[in-house]
């Protein structure tokens, strides 16, 4: 599987790791706990994958849960568990074959959920077919009753230990898609589909004690905290095909549950109730019920009229602060195996990032509180020809409603140019909307939008030395910040008797001189939001035990060895000697040693010349200041060889980077060969940066030292080439703008200029040229755009230059009516021709009514053939429907005349 984390904005690639071994590995939920490390659940075949423990006798497919450091660097704890069958996949695989009992879309034999709670403990919701799935002692069903069953698992933090894990189900098919935890009382409420009609449980009082008798009803089961109880169990079925793929609690600890019916809603359990927006006969529901699962608060459904199926395959579900609900899902069109009905006619509203749908996007619906009416809706894709979708798995919202969803995205089953989709500027992928830009497969896309309905928040965070951490050392100052941000005025409590602060900014910082735990309550407030307040906590504990830490190290003789003595010189309170697993040697090279004392010293032998962090590391949490680390970056070598790397070229004014590489070294001296820099033409910084404020060509020295060496000194000199750049301008014209008229861009940058990209600022490409005649650009939409031209130099230096341009451009659509393809003119394809373009599907049909031409796409034109073959000459008919850029619409109906 890859793993890949991004920066809030997506402008850049934090980290990107792959994580498996030798057979096929598929995550399908993903968790963050408060460090931000990654909680990834998943299933595997190989062999190989990467595991910290492992459960059960383990076969086919197992589940696994693995956990990634915040940097993606680190693998902090890895579980597999499993039975001698197949676990973590729900029945069969659906990207080959279609429905089939728990599975009812593409997609459906990978889901299964993982969620953390306060002390960032475990929980997954998932399935086995395993007749030996690994169980616990306290497991409430301990064998397969079925052919599948679904499983509940709670493990530790570091996925060492497993301290839950119970069969669920009947005697047919059963499968856990999804769980929560009720902020009231800590049980587990966990959803899915299930075809058994003999699941045993407490259903006294419930809302449907027995099984509807479809091919598949949804349930909901609740168990204690640590699974050893089974306190409620209810189905939530008709006679048709019916699943749970949500289920989340408000603030007050009731649930809602979300899913896909294939039944009637005008009656039956997901019939319409307490709810003043629904729509009728629509597929998908959401119901509010109960917390003891007796009855529901209200339910509604959503969608498209009366629709024969469900429209999409829903993969994210939340309930905010303010009660709102929200769905996402995608549509048809992937796997016709599957009976989905689209997207097409499902609710938009006038603020929708995207209106119109090629019936195969995804789909996102906010609904207020209580279903009181619809607050949002949006489609999001590309114009075709393969559909928006998922391989599996379910993405998340934020509580503060905002979606991080994966999305297999761009794909395209051809060579041709691919539909571009919609990328917004200064992502990290690409300016082009398509990665590549032609040929067959998919691409993974990754998608954020904060939909701006779940009123204002407060989730207080406490850093401590620049890292997230709520233990330290007195006098402990800590910098307490709200990671919500949206909130007007906060209120900040410190818990030590000291006066409330009131700011409007979201971070303060609070020194605590005293001993002890001191909860701080931060209080967030917007009078004009739906909840007006909200309050988080966290707890602060500062203490006076402080370990000092250091070490010394020294090279064991002769001078060839790379052999090293490490001595710890640290030193503990006088109330708290160190004990003998207080420490952790690091030796940087994949080595760590067994916690360990004060005493005795450590000898390590490097296995080969390198560069090594080094780290003493404080494991014992008896300390304040745990768990704190000395670092020394070593350098082992017989002999020390200067050596750096650092560009060949750069650009005035270039700030120089230098990475020294050398091979040993202690204390090392730069000479910049620049002397008019002064005294800063010299560093005995280990990796210094220089500004040359000059053109010119400049030879930098570097000279490493090391005693410990057989040779103690080198020195290295490499030379760098540092040029003038270019001037880049331009004008335009028409100014002022002139209505549906091309803007010619005039290039006059400076003569040494000899290369040059446009950039219009509207959606279309880039233009890479070496020619400096004028450009001629015709935009689609009235506003204002901000334009760039970036000149480069035979160098590679670069100059950019901006201007705003403003447009006026009145929707406009016309098609000719005759062409002839078998000449070479202009006139030799039918295109769309207008302006304010913004999505189209334009159709073609022969005096038979047979579709001879089909396209989506307004830069594609017909060159009059069919299946190949150039079609006789003939009056044509055709059909365009065509949204405009400022969200007007229009239908046209015509003749073309084919010439021959």
């Amino acid at each position: 599987m890859g793993i890949m984390k991004l920066s809030p904005n997506g402008s850049q690639r934090l980290y990107a790791t792959y994580l498996g071994g030798n057979g096929q590995d598929q995550p399908h939920s993903l968790f963050c706990d408060p460090q931000g490390n990654l909680v990834i659940a998943g299933r595997t075949s190989s062999s190989n994958y990467p595991s910290t423990a492992t459960f059960g006798k383990l076969g086919g497919y197992d589940i696994i849960i693995s956990k990634l450091s915040a940097d993606g660097s680190q693998l902090l704890g890895s579980a597999r568990i499993g039975g001698s069958g197949d676990d973590g996949f729900n029945v069969w695989d659906s990207h080959r074959n279609g429905p089939n009992a728990t599975v009812n879309n593409y997609g459906d034999d990978a889901r299964s959920e993982v969620i953390l709670d306060a002390a960032n403990n475990i929980y997954l919701a998932s399935c086995t077919q395993s007749k030996d799935f690994y169980t616990t002692g306290n497991a409430i069903q301990a064998s397969l009753k079925g052919t599948q069953n679904a499983v509940l698992l709670k493990l530790s933090p570091d996925c060492s230990s497993v301290l839950y894990s119970s069969y669920f189900g009947g005697s047919g098919y059963d499968a856990g898609f999804v769980l929560a935890l009720n902020p009231a009382t800590s049980d587990i409420y966990m959803a899915g589909a299930t075809t058994s009609s003999d699941i045993q449980g407490n259903t006294a009082g419930v809302i449907q004690p027995t099984f509807a008798g479809g091919r598949t009803d949804g349930f909901i089961a609740v168990f204690s905290n640590d699974g050893s109880v089974l306190k409620r169990f209810t189905y939530m079925g008709t006679s048709g095909v019916d699943l749970i793929f949500g289920i989340q609690f408000d603030k007050k600890g009731f649930p809602y549950v979300m899913g896909t019916t294939s039944a009637s809603t005008t009656s039956g359990i997901f019939m319409p109730v307490n709810a003043a927006y629904s729509v009728h006969g629509a597929k998908q529901f959401v119901v509010k019920l109960q917390p003891d699962l007796s009855a529901k608060v209200y339910s509604t459904v959503f969608g498209t009229a009366d629709a024969n199926s469900p429209n999409i395959s829903p993969v994210a579900f939340l309930v905010d602060r303010c009660e709102n609900v929200y769905v996402s899902g995608w549509g048809q069109g992937f796997n016709p195996a599957f009976s989905l009905s689209g997207t097409l006619g499902m609710p938009v509203t006038n603020d929708a990032i995207q209106k119109t749908t090629d019936n195969q996007d995804f789909y996102f619906i906010v609904i207020r509180k209580d279903a009181a009416s619809l607050l949002y809706g949006t489609f999001f894709g590309q114009a075709g020809p393969l559909a928006e979708h998922v391989d599996g798995g379910t993405s998340r919202y934020d509580q503060q409603g905002v979606i991080y969803q994966a999305i297999c995205a761009n794909c395209f089953g051809g060579t041709n140019p691919k539909p571009r989709w919609p990328v917004t500027p200064g992502a990290w992928c690409c300016s082009s909307g398509r990665t590549p830009s032609n040929g067959s497969g998919c691409n993974l896309g990754s998608l954020k939008i904060a939909f701006n309905f779940a009123g204002v928040g407060s989730s207080v965070k406490s850093l401590i030395d620049g890292k997230l951490d709520s233990t330290g050392c007195i006098p402990l100052t800590v910098n307490l910040r709200d990671t919500i941000r949206n909130a007007k005025t906060y209120i900040w409590k410190f818990g030590d008797g000291s006066p409330d602060t009131i700011t409007t900014t979201t971070n303060v910082t609070h020194t605590y001189p005293n001993v002890g735990n001191y909860r701080v309550a931060l209080i967030g407030i917007d009078s004009a939001s739906c909840n007006i307040s909200d309050t988080s906590y966290v707890t602060i504990i500062a203490k006076d035990n402080k370990a000092n830490l250091s070490f010394t190290y020294s090279k064991v003789p002769p001078c060839a060895s790379l052999e090293y003595a490490f001595t710890n010189t640290s030193t503990a309170p006088a109330s708290k000697p160190f004990s003998n697993n207080s420490f952790v040697w690091d030796f940087g090279d994949g080595t760590r040693t067994a916690p360990q004392g004060l005493l005795p010293d450590q000898n390590h032998t490097f296995a080969a010349v390198g560069t090594y962090p080094v780290r003493l590391v404080l494991v014992d949490t008896n300390y304040c200041n745990f768990p704190d680390s000395v670092p020394v970056l070593l350098r082992v070598s017989p002999l020390v060889k200067a050596q750096f790397e650092t560009p060949a070229q750069g650009c005035v004014p270039y700030t120089a980077v230098f990475n020294n590489t050398s091979l040993g070294g202690q204390t090392f001296s730069w000479d910049f060969g620049d002397p008019a820099s002064g005294a800063n033409n010299t560093s005995t910084d280990i990796n210094p940066t220089h500004l040359y404020a000059t053109a010119g060509t400049y030879t930098i020295t570097l000279t490493a030292v090391d005693p410990n060496t057989c040779n103690v000194t080198s020195d290295t000199t490499f030379t760098i080439v540092v040029s003038d750049r270019p001037a880049a301008s331009f004008t335009f014209t028409p100014l002022p703008p002139v209505e549906n008229t091309p803007d010619i861009f005039t290039n006059t940058s400076s003569v040494d200029a000899i290369r040059f990209d446009w950039l219009f600022g509207d959606t279309n490409d880039t233009l890479h040229t070496t020619s400096r005649a004028p450009i001629s650009h015709q935009y689609d939409e009235t506003f204002t755009f901000h334009a760039c031209l970036i000149a480069y130099n035979r160098a590679g230096c670069s100059d950019t230059a901006c201007q705003d341009v403003p447009v006026i451009v009145s929707p406009r659509i016309d098609v000719p009516n005759a062409f002839t393809p078998l000449q070479n003119n202009n006139a030799n394809k039918i295109y769309i021709r207008g302006f304010a373009l913004g999505q189209i599907h334009f159709t073609i049909y022969n005096r038979l009514g047979q579709k001879v031409f089909e396209t989506t796409d307004k830069t594609q034109g017909w060159d009059g053939r069919f299946k190949g073959v150039v079609q006789p000459m003939d009056v044509y008919a055709y059909t365009l429907e065509v949204q405009f850029t400022d969200g007007t619409h229009t239908t046209k109906k015509g003749d073309i005349t084919l010439i021959r």
